[in-house]
C-alpha cells in the first residue's frame, strides 16, 4: 500500500495568524503552493465546538456541512474537501491538519444562504453570526492575499512571479543581468519615497535613474560613472533611456563584485531608515565625501 505523502509548510507560524476582527486562525503555505488554514482554529472560528476526532474537529465540520439544513446549499466538491482535510507538517515539524483557505468563504456563503432561507436550526444561529463577521473581513479573492501577508509568503511570491515574467521575455544571459539589482533595492527605495511598489510593474519614475546614479554609481571609484556614460550613452533623449544597463560594462572580477557589496550596504541603510530625509542623513554618514551636497530632491530629470 502506497504511503500517504505528508506535505511540509514553507511559510507560516502560530505566532502570526490570519486576523479577521477578533478572530485568529493560524495559516500556512505548503511546499506545493497551497494556502491552508489550521483545522482546529478554523472550526473554532466558525463557532463550532470541537468533536473528539483525532483530526482536531474535522468530524464536527464534516457533520455540520452534511447536515439536512445545509445540504441544499453545499456543493459536492465542498463536501469532499471537508471530509478529507490536508495532512501536513508545520514549519516547526509538527503534524497538523488543515483546509484550503478558500473553502472558508464557501462555508460562510452556504451558512448565510441557509439562514436567509430559514433552514438553520436555532442552535446554529451563532455560527451564521460568525460567518457574517468573516465575510465582512475578506472577499473571496482576498483570502489568498491575507494568508500570504500573514505567513510572510508575499515577498517570496512576488519574487517568483517576477522571475517567471522575466524568463518569458529575457534570455538566460539577460536574466542574469536583471538580478544584479535586487528587488529589495527598489522595494526600499519606493517605500522611502512613499510610492506604491509592485515587482511585476517594470515601469519606474525617471528620477529613479538619477537616484541610482547618485546612490550607487557615483560612490564607485572616481570617474567610473563618467566613463560609463561614455560607453553607454542615452539613446532616447525624451525618455532618457540607454542602450543597456550601466553595470553590464563593469568588469566581472572587480567592478561587479564592488557594485554588489555597495548595494548590500545601501539596502541595509535603507531598511533602518524610517523616511527619505532620515535615509539621506544615514547615507551621508555611511558614505561621506568631501563637499558632499547630496540633496536627491524629487525631479524628473535623469542627468
Amino acid at each position: 500500500m502506497e504511503e500517504e505523502k505528508v506535505l511540509k509548510a514553507t511559510h507560516g507560524s502560530p505566532d502570526h495568524p490570519l486576523k479577521i476582527g477578533e478572530i485568529e486562525i493560524p495559516c500556512y503555505v505548503l511546499e506545493d503552493g497551497r494556502r491552508v488554514l489550521y483545522q482546529r482554529s478554523m472550526v473554532t472560528a466558525l463557532g463550532m465546538s470541537r468533536g473528539g476526532s483525532s483530526k482536531g474537529g474535522g468530524d464536527r465540520l464534516r457533520l455540520f456541512v452534511s447536515g439536512k439544513g445545509l445540504e441544499p446549499f453545499i456543493s459536492k466538491e465542498l463536501l469532499e474537501v471537508t471530509a478529507n482535510p490536508v495532512k501536513f507538517r508545520t514549519t516547526k515539524g509538527n503534524l497538523a491538519y488543515g483546509y484550503d483557505a478558500q473553502i472558508l468563504a464557501d462555508i460562510c456563503d452556504a451558512v448565510l444562504a441557509a439562514r436567509k432561507a430559514g433552514a438553520l436550526q436555532k442552535q446554529q444561529y451563532h455560527i451564521a453570526e460568525k460567518c457574517e463577521i468573516l465575510m465582512r473581513g475578506f472577499a473571496r479573492v482576498g483570502i489568498i492575499a491575507l494568508v500570504d501577508e500573514a505567513t510572510g509568503y508575499q515577498a517570496a511570491r512576488d519574487r517568483d512571479e517576477l522571475q517567471k515574467l522575466l524568463a518569458l521575455y529575457l534570455s538566460e544571459e539577460k536574466l542574469k543581468w536583471a538580478k544584479m539589482f535586487p528587488d529589495e533595492y527598489y522595494r526600499q527605495l519606493f517605500r522611502l519615497r512613499g510610492w506604491m511598489y509592485s515587482p511585476i510593474d517594470t515601469k519606474r519614475p525617471q528620477v529613479v535613474g538619477k537616484y541610482t546614479n547618485q546612490l550607487v554609481y557615483e560612490k564607485l571609484p572616481p570617474a567610473v560613472l563618467e566613463e560609463l556614460r561614455k560607453l553607454n550613452p542615452v539613446r532616447n533623449k525624451k525618455t532618457h533611456r540607454r542602450g543597456a544597463a550601466h553595470f553590464q560594462y563593469l568588469s566581472t572580477d572587480i567592478g561587479q563584485p564592488d557594485l554588489r557589496d555597495h548595494l548590500l550596504q545601501l539596502i541595509a541603510i535603507m531598511r533602518i531608515s524610517s523616511n527619505w530625509p532620515n535615509f539621506i542623513s544615514n547615507f551621508k554618514k555611511a558614505f561621506p565625501a568631501p563637499g558632499d551636497q547630496l540633496e536627491l530632491e524629487f525631479d524628473d530629470s535623469e542627468e
